[in-house]
């Protein structure tokens, strides 16, 4: 039995805890996954023994106690070495690093304006003029990635790593909000919203019966 244990929220709603988890999952490396409802009147309880602020994810490793998806991603990137988290190559380790931490704090539009759903579909929806300004900032990072440190593979640094894990989320919202996407940001899209990681993360996030309201768009919705 693994020494790890992932403690993550919702499938269908909870993009920070996608990251870690698809790490994880992507790598085959063995951990025990548990789910915790959000937004319940018992999910404080359940969080309580933990030191991370009533949030998820929280990574387990043995006594270690690791919270914040971007921090236990570097975690997991230090952890398992061979599988190459960060580009080898250290000014693509620089720049991964940076579009990394802007994910991680930056986008507010799109993050508020989509949130993450992966069982429905929202067609003609439309974005705020400071939404589509987030689209354009990201695209314009995926094109950089891509461009400048890509070739070799199909991921935003050739091979996939922290970054994809971080900006993943973003492909699930493009997905449901069935955004439309330029030449750069379309095959990745596909690639990674058609890995077996992400099915697999889909799937599960379809047949959870909780609605979280709070994390619902304002837009007309189908199920898929």
């Amino acid at each position: 039995m693994s020494d790890l244990t992932l403690i993550i929220g919702n499938k269908n709603y909870s993009s920070w805890s996608l990251r870690p988890w698809l790490f994880l999952a992507w790598h085959d490396i063995p951990f025990e996954e548990r789910r915790i409802s959000l937004f319940t009147d018992s999910m404080e309880r359940d969080l309580a023994p933990y030191f991370s602020d009533t949030k998820v994810p929280i990574l387990l490793d043995g006594d270690l106690e690791v919270w914040d998806s971007l921090a236990i991603l570097e975690y997991l990137a230090e952890r398992f070495p061979a599988y190459h988290g960060w580009p080898e190559a250290q000014p693509a380790r620089a720049v991964a690093r940076s579009v990394s931490a802007e994910m991680h704090s930056s986008f507010p539009a799109l993050r508020g304006e989509m949130p993450m759903n992966c069982r429905r579909r929202f067609p003609g929806f439309r974005l705020s003029e400071e939404g589509e300004r987030d689209l354009k900032r990201l695209f314009a990072v995926w094109r950089y990635c891509r461009e400048r440190h890509g070739h070799g593979g199909p991921w935003l640094f050739g091979t996939f790593g922290v970054a994809d894990c971080m900006y993943a989320p973003m492909v699930m919202r493009l997905v449901s909000y069935e955004i439309e996407l330029d030449e750069v940001a379309r095959p990745y899209v596909e690639t990674l919203y058609r890995s077996p990681a992400i099915q697999a993360w889909v799937a599960s996030g379809r047949v959870e019966e909780e609605v979280i309201e709070e994390d619902e768009a304002d837009w007309p919705s189908q199920p898929i």
